[in-house]
């Protein structure tokens, strides 16, 4: 641990005061810039907290059919006002979805975001009777049901107060604050990470994937389909993918640590079939030779992939109905 290194994760906590937005403030306790403090992370008492709604208290309502449609977590927070989920959303709207009340975000969030069926989290509902709830995949919360993204209790709510890029390799953090870090620099400020690193992450990566799954478990029955729209590379797909998903998205099986494979285990694996997976590989693939060759980005939000989500939400409904 190291004078310099203390000061990276103070400018990363400062950088992160700005993602959520007013009456939201960061809580620095919940901030996680490595797959070290991602593991921590995990019996947070904010954390737990959650864990515990979703275990005593989360009810779904017994009408339907209804389709859970499971969203990534974002940067931007509250997550409705990301732009991944307004595209989302504004989607389902103009498929004929519309929501069962206003949901209980706070009035301050109109005066920047002047679309109140955009912000509302109430659950929606089409003319034939098809309810989506929704929620989200987060790291280190697991499933952030969309009723507690606003408040939590009589507070505002945990779930848009923290800031969890730790488990991103690719965005080069090294936390080199940490006595037990084994990150190496590979340029000017970007770190690679080593065997502690990478060990936590698979450990963080599997206690996450089992709670997500024992969270969708509990409440299956009470749904014509789970599906799992998170895009194809991230951690939010691993969490949920199991073998054959994996393979289908040449995504990772293990990570390299301490000299040894450790298998990285998903909702798939562990409860097969439990959660469909959107937008499939053959798909995305479908939609990057009608464009040319080109997806951008961000595939969520293209007008094809999300199209294609609708048609899922339609079609497990009446296999449900």
């Amino acid at each position: 641990m190291t004078a310099a290194g203390l000061a990276t994760r103070r400018r990363l906590v400062d950088a992160a005061r700005g993602k959520p937005t007013p009456p939201y403030e960061l809580d620095p306790s919940l901030t996680f810039f490595c797959p070290q403090e991602n593991v921590e992370g995990l019996d947070h008492p904010a954390v737990k907290a959650l864990h515990r709604f979703k275990r005593e208290r989360w009810r779904i309502p017994s009408q339907g059919p209804r389709v859970l449609l499971l969203m990534p977590c974002q940067m931007t927070k509250p997550y409705p006002l990301s732009r991944e989920h307004q595209a989302i959303n504004e989607a389902l709207l103009r498929a004929g979805f519309a929501p069962l009340g206003r949901g209980d975000w706070p009035e301050e969030l109109g005066a920047t975001f002047d679309r109140p069926d955009l912000l509302s989290n109430a659950p929606l509902v089409d003319g034939g009777g098809v309810h989506v709830d929704r929620a989200v995949i987060s790291e280190p919360f697991g499933v952030v049901p969309y009723e507690t993204v606003y408040r939590f209790g009589e507070e505002l709510s945990s779930m848009a107060r923290y800031d969890d890029p730790g488990m991103f390799e690719h965005r080069g953090i090294g936390c080199t604050w940490r006595e037990d870090c084994t990150a190496t620099e590979v340029g000017p400020g970007r770190y690679r990470w080593g065997d502690n690193e990478r060990a936590a992450y698979v450990e963080a990566h599997n206690r996450l994937a089992a709670g997500i799954a024992a969270d969708l478990e509990r409440v299956s029955d009470r749904y014509a389909a789970i599906l799992g729209y998170v895009a194809p590379g991230m951690p939010h797909r691993s969490f949920l993918a199991g073998a054959a998903e994996r393979q289908a998205a040449a995504m990772p099986a293990t990570r390299l640590a301490h000299g040894r494979r450790m298998k990285l285990s998903g909702v798939g694996d562990l409860r097969p079939g439990l959660v469909t997976l959107l937008p499939t590989a053959a798909r995305l693939e479908h939609h990057r030779r009608a464009r040319g060759g080109r997806l951008t980005s961000t595939p969520l939000q293209e007008a094809p992939v999300l199209a294609d989500l609708i048609a899922a939400i339609r079609s497990a409904a009446r296999l449900g109905d």
